[in-house]
């Protein structure tokens, strides 16, 4: 697989969603018809087909992809992992990771399990030389950690656009985030590590907000 076929969108097949749990009962049924209702209110999500139903405009990318070779009595064990961000650029990000003897199946783990950690994303325009009111950048500097990586996401004002590796612009973007300047310290290329920084950099928007 070439490197932009690993860059490129997960495509799945979609089928009929049967909820399997209360929550999803009550997403279907139209009782419960946001995310921030659900947010709010604590409650667990255990099905994809929840986020896929109240954020029918997100999407997913694979975000890296490799092989995991372990030596064993029997030989050499091979699998693939993959890692998958979901967000539906308007406030809501989720990254998740699948392992699998196949590519697809890892992938298709991921994804689901991108879906399952979507949180959400506040967005707003904390810089200085703007102070709009549209909700395109950060309200604020957040800074987040991820194994060795060390993010900062800082405030810009508009038509900067994402000043940041291509990597972490993609997951800015999928978040919803259109202006901002970004720091980053650590083994980079470890995806894993910086998916998980820049997380919980936009995760921190929401709760010091």
């Amino acid at each position: 697989m070439s490197y932009a076929q690993q860059r490129q969108r997960s495509r799945e097949i979609e089928q009929e969603w049967i909820p399997r749990t209360k929550l999803g009962q009550l997403v279907a049924t139209n009782k419960i018809t946001s995310m921030k209702e659900i947010y709010e209110n604590g409650y667990r999500i255990q099905e994809a087909g929840i986020i896929k139903k109240l954020l029918p405009g997100i999407k997913t990318e694979v975000i890296d992809v490799g092989i995991v070779q372990k030596q064993t009595t029997n030989g050499e064990y091979t699998r693939f992992k993959a890692l998958v961000a979901a967000g539906d650029e308007n406030g809501w990000l989720g990254i998740g990771q699948g392992k699998s003897k196949q590519m697809r199946i890892a992938i298709e783990k991921a994804t689901n399990q991108a879906y399952l950690n979507v949180s959400p994303v506040k967005l707003g325009c904390g810089s200085w030389e703007c102070r709009c009111d549209k909700q395109h950048s950060v309200p604020f500097k957040v800074r987040g950690r991820g194994g060795s990586v060390t993010v900062e996401i800082i405030p810009g004002p508009r038509s900067l656009g994402l000043v940041a590796g291509g990597n972490i612009r993609n997951l800015l973007k999928l978040a919803g985030l259109k202006d901002a300047w970004t720091k980053s310290s650590g083994s980079t290329n470890t995806m894993t590590s910086t998916s998980r920084a820049v997380l919980n950099c936009l995760r921190q928007t929401f709760s010091q907000g």
